[in-house]
């Protein structure tokens, strides 16, 4: 998947549009956007048809402070 024009997995905006965050995922290289970055953190199995084998991650679940 590594491509001469970077974009979002997600909504597939470049970088001279967003800023793009690189990450590397089964040997692949890919970029997400700071805006989707909480999908692939909290919500990765909405990313299976585009990031193979991310429904099989595990959700961050949000942690809730008790005062």
């Amino acid at each position: 998947m590594t491509d001469q024009h970077p974009h979002c997995l997600y909504c597939e905006r470049e970088s001279d549009e967003v800023p793009l965050i690189a990450l590397i995922f089964r040997g692949l290289e890919m970029w997400i956007c700071p805006q989707h970055l909480p999908i692939l953190i909290h919500k990765p199995a909405q990313l299976a048809e585009l990031l193979p084998g991310a429904e099989r991650l595990s959700p961050v679940e949000p942690e809730h402070h008790h005062q």
